[in-house]
C-alpha cells in the first residue's frame, strides 16, 4: 500500500545552505553527527545538569553522558526497526539503504536532541517562563512599549516564544544559527535531522490552543523566528504542521528508555533511593507472563554474581538498568510496526511508542522512583532554588539594560559593558537579517530581537558559568 509519508522525502539529505561536503564511506547524516560532535554547544553538556546540578563528582550523569547513552540507544532502536520493515515488508520502498540512513539519523539526533537545555535543566526553563510573565505584566515593560511605534511592540505570537521558552525549541535555534561553522546557517545540518527535532510540529502560537493535546500543555515546535526554516524543512521532507516525522517517534522513545533507568541509577549511588526494597517492590507489583522476560533475564544475571562482590547494590541497579532498558526498546520496536500504517499516513499525532500494552504501568512506576527520591530531594530543591536566583537575576540584570540602550557599543556605559560580554556569534546572529542577507546594526533590531539575543546568551550557559558571571555581576566574587 502507499503511504502518505515517504522515505525519500523523510531522509532528505538537502541542507539550508548547498554543502560541497561528501564522503564516500559516509552518508549525510554520518557527516551531520562529524560536524556537531565536536562543537561547543555539545561540550557545553558536559556543565548541564541532567537529574543533580553543580555536581563536583564523575558518576553522576550530565545532559552529555545523558545525550551520549540516548544517541546509543536510538541508534539501536533504529537499526532494529529499520530491520524489522525490511523483514517484514510492510514498506516496499523501505530498502537497506534507508535502514543505514535511519541508524545514522537516529544516532545525531539523540546527540543534539538536548542542547538547548537551559541551566538548571527544565527547572531553568520553568524560572525563564516565569521571569517572562511577570516582566510583560509588570510597569517596566509598559512603560519601555509606550514609546515605541505600534510595529516595534511585539505581537502576541512573538510574546509566547518567551512565556512558553522551552528547551527543545531553543534547540533548533542553536543548530541551525547559534552554532555558528562558518555562515549565519549554524552547524548547516539536513533537513532531516532537523525535522527529526521537532517534537510538537506546530508554533509558540498554538501552543497553549492546539486542540486534543492535552498530554502536550503549553508544547510548541518552533519559535516565530525559524518560522520559513521550518517551512522550508516540511517542503524538504514532505511533512507539514501536525505531523511528526517517523523518527522524532523513536528518539521520543529512546530518550524516555534512556532516563527512566538512568535516574533511578544515578539516585540509587548518591544514595537517595534504597534500591534493595525499591527493587523488592518491583517484584511484586509487575508479576505475570508480560514481565516474565524481564524478571527471569534478571533472575539468569543476579544468579551468577558472586555474594563477596563490592558494590553489590551498584551492579544490581545497573543489571536491572540494562535488562530493563532492552525490554523497553523491544517493545518500542514492536509499537512503531504496529503503528506503521497511523506513522507513515501522519495520523498518529504525538502518541508516544511505550504509552501502549502493558508496559505504560511499568515506565509510570519508574518514573515515580525518580521523582519521589531524587528531583524532591534537599540537594535538588535547594540546587534548584539557587538557579532560580541566578537565572532570574541575570535576566534582571541583561534584559532591561539592553532593550533600553541608545548607544550600545560604548563600553563606557553600563549596558555598554553588558553587551561586550555576550557572544560575538550571538550578537552577529541577532543583527543578521536573513530577508537583506546582511548584517545590521544593533539600532535596527526589534524588541523581540533584542530580548531574543539576551535569551539565547543566558539560556546557553552552563550551570557553572550561569552561577560565576551572576556573582560576578553582583559584586560577590572578583572575576
Amino acid at each position: 500500500m502507499g503511504y502518505k509519508l515517504d522515505w525519500g522525502k523523510l531522509l532528505s539529505s538537502e541542507r539550508i545552505r548547498n554543502s560541497s561536503a561528501s564522503a564516500r564511506h559516509r552518508n549525510a547524516f554520518e557527516l551531520d553527527y562529524d560536524r556537531i560532535v565536536g562543537s561547543s554547544s555539545v561540550r557545553r553538556l558536559q556543565d548541564k545538569a541532567q537529574v543533580f546540578p553543580l555536581q563536583e563528582n564523575d558518576f553522576t550523569r550530565t545532559r552529555l553522558t545523558h545525550s551520549l547513552e540516548v544517541s546509543a540507544l536510538a541508534k539501536s532502536l533504529g537499526k532494529a526497526v529499520g530491520l524489522k520493515i525490511l523483514d517484514t515488508k510492510i514498506d516496499p520502498t523501505f530498502d537497506a539503504t534507508k535502514v543505514e540512513e535511519l541508524i545514522s539519523l537516529l544516532q545525531t539526533a539523540g546527540l543534539i536532541h538536548d542542547l538547548g537545555n537551559p541551566p538548571f535543566g527544565h527547572y531553568g526553563e520553568t524560572v525563564i517562563r516565569q521571569w517572562f510573565a511577570d516582566w510583560f505584566d509588570g510597569s517596566h515593560y509598559k512603560k519601555i512599549i509606550s514609546n515605541l511605534k505600534k510595529e516595534d511592540i511585539m505581537v502576541d505570537e512573538q510574546m509566547k516564544d518567551f512565556l512558553f521558552f522551552d528547551g527543545n525549541v531553543q534547540n533548533l535555534r542553536i543548530v541551525t544559527k547559534l552554532q555558528m561553522l562558518n555562515d549565519q546557517y549554524g552547524a548547516n545540518l539536513t533537513y532531516a535531522t532537523l525535522a527529526s527535532l521537532i517534537k510538537y510540529p506546530w508554533s509558540s502560537n498554538d501552543a497553549d490552543t492546539k486542540p486534543n493535546k492535552k498530554q502536550a500543555k503549553n508544547k510548541y515546535g518552533y519559535y516565530q523566528s525559524e518560522k520559513g526554516l521550518v517551512e522550508a524543512i516540511w517542503k524538504a521532507t514532505g511533512l507539514e504542521e501536525g505531523i511528526r516525522h517517523p523518527a522524532t517517534f523513536l528518539l521520543e522513545a529512546a530518550d524516555d528508555i534512556t532516563y527512566i533507568c538512568d535516574d533511578i541509577e544515578d539516585g540509587v549511588k548518591k544514595e537517595k533511593i534504597d534500591w534493595e526494597k525499591e527493587f523488592k517492590n518491583i517484584q511484586k507489583e509487575f508479576t505475570g507472563e508480560f514481565y516474565k522476560p524481564l524478571f527471569d533475564r534478571l533472575d539468569k544475571i543476579n544468579s551468577t554474581m558472586r555474594d563477596s562482590i563490592p558494590e553489590k547494590m551498584s551492579a544490581s541497579v545497573l543489571n536491572f538498568r540494562n535488562a530493563a532498558q532492552g525490554f523497553m526498546l523491544v517493545h518500542a520496536e514492536n509499537s512503531f510496526i504496529n503503528h506503521y500504517n497511523q506513522i507513515m499516513n501522519g495520523e498518529f499525532g504525538i502518541n508516544e511508542l511505550l504509552d501502549f500494552d502493558e508496559i505504560k504501568p511499568f515506565i509510570k512506576y519508574l518514573k515515580n522512583i525518580a521523582r519521589n527520591s531524587c528531583f524532591n530531594c534537599k540537594e535538588v530543591l535547594t540546587l534548584e532554588l539557587i538557579g532560580d536566583k541566578v537565572i532570574k537575576g541575570l535576566l534582571d540584570i541583561f534584559i532591561p539594560a539592553i532593550v533600553e540602550a541608545t548607544n550600545i557599543e560604548d563600553t563606557r556605559t553600563y549596558a555598554g559593558k553588558l553587551y561586550s560580554i555576550i557572544s560575538p556569534n550571538f550578537k552577529y546572529i541577532a543583527k543578521f537579517d536573513y530577508n537583506k542577507n546582511c548584517e545590521r546594526e544593533f539600532s535596527e533590531l526589534s524588541l523581540y530581537e533584542k530580548m531574543q539575543l539576551i535569551t539565547d546568551y543566558i539560556s546557553g550557559m552552563t550551570d557553572s558559568y550561569a552561577v560565576n558571571l551572576y556573582k560576578e555581576l553582583t559584586g560577590y566574587k572578583l572575576p
